[in-house]
């Protein structure tokens, strides 16, 4: 079986074992050292590390301040886990449509949905690429809003040679089938002095030192053992990258030219660093068959993902998930079929993902 991601830690095998014999395993210089190289991978001058991506998203809403009926603008085509930061905040989520071009949300539908409850626009860097941030941080600006960005899926890509998570408050996800991963885990990053401090005193408990309480706060530490495992790979990320590209530029080259297929690609003006590599089918093919015929043929495929946000039983009664319309988030989630482009796939496997997606769609 080809998987659609490989989970290979070893590298940080020295590392761990030194935190373990350290006795430090809890938050300790392990994390500062992944903080201080994250924040330099964004070129910003903070880097909170937490105990997971949607952690970082929750305390990065929480740090402003957010009241009751204030409204978060961000993207119905995301993983659940953007609704629930929202949700647990405090805060009231509103959904503007997305662009097919890049699966993030478009300006123009953001500019229509921020009115006057919003506080914080949240856009979300999907699959490896930036949103539109331009024009999104023009609105931001003119409409008075906070900006935090979620990069779960975006660690070094780049909007006009901006880093992601660079814009505002930039939230990342360093879970298991992340690009960079420490099992599990996030970071937030900032320029902003005041937030980062702000950020560390919530993350501990509400404490500046110890038994010294300044807000209510919670335990949203990483630990020194998780700290270790990323480390190594921070010192590879353009390695990593690069690969990605080659693999997902093969691809390309062979998935060209189907019909009913469209393929993806890195738009002007923005770095991609390929955490998935999205296809959209066309409606008349069967995704459901296309997923098993591929599985059978040894070909990991995933649906990322397969409805809106929103669009579960669990949310559609609550008064702080405005359902709206979005007719392109809505095709794109029945179309959207994702196959491997890890840095661990070899010249064989890209073959044979190519020969058996062209099999399985007639091509």
């Amino acid at each position: 079986m080809i998987p659609i991601s490989v989970v290979d830690v070893r590298e940080a095998e020295p590392l761990v074992l030194e935190v373990i014999r350290s006795g430090v395993i809890a938050q300790g210089p392990m994390v500062k050292r992944l903080e201080d190289a994250f924040a330099e991978v964004v070129g910003v001058r903070h880097a909170v590390a937490v105990n997971n991506g949607t952690t970082a998203l929750v305390a990065a809403l929480q740090v402003l301040d957010l009241q009751p009926g204030d409204e978060v603008v961000t993207s119905p085509f995301t993983f659940v886990a953007t609704l629930n930061a929202i949700l647990e905040a405090g805060a009231t989520a509103r959904f503007a449509d997305i662009r097919q071009s890049d699966f993030a949300v478009d300006p123009a539908a953001v500019a229509e949905r921020v009115g006057d409850r919003a506080k914080v626009l949240m856009p979300v860097h999907l699959y490896g690429q930036t949103a539109d941030m331009g024009p999104l941080m023009d609105i931001a600006r003119d409409r008075g809003l906070h900006v935090v960005e979620d990069s779960a899926q975006a660690h070094g890509a780049t909007y006009e040679g901006r880093g992601a998570g660079a814009f505002g408050i930039g939230c990342f996800s360093f879970y298991a089938t992340k690009n960079l991963t420490t099992g599990e885990g996030g970071m937030i990053t900032t320029d902003d002095d005041a937030v980062a401090d702000r950020l560390r005193v919530l993350r501990n408990q509400g404490m500046r030192q110890r038994y010294q309480y300044e807000m209510a706060g919670h335990n949203y530490r990483m630990t020194d053992l998780q700290a270790a495992v990323g480390i190594p790979q921070i010192g590879r990320m353009d390695e990593i990258v690069e690969q990605r590209k080659k693999n997902a530029a093969r691809l390309t080259a062979g998935l060209g030219g189907i019909a009913g297929v469209i393929t993806p690609g890195e738009l002007p003006g923005r770095s991609h660093v390929w955490h998935q590599y999205t296809v959209l089918l066309d409606e008349s093919i069967d995704r459901d068959r296309v997923v098993a015929d591929l599985a059978e043929a040894g070909i990991g495929a995933g649906i990322y993902y397969p409805r809106a946000v929103f669009d579960y039983d669990c949310y559609r009664d609550d008064p702080r998930v405005v359902i709206e319309d979005v007719p392109v988030a809505a095709s794109v989630a029945r179309r959207c079929l994702s196959l491997p482009v890890h840095q661990h796939l070899t010249e064989e496997h890209l073959d044979t993902i190519v020969e058996s997606v062209r099999r399985v769609l007639g091509a």
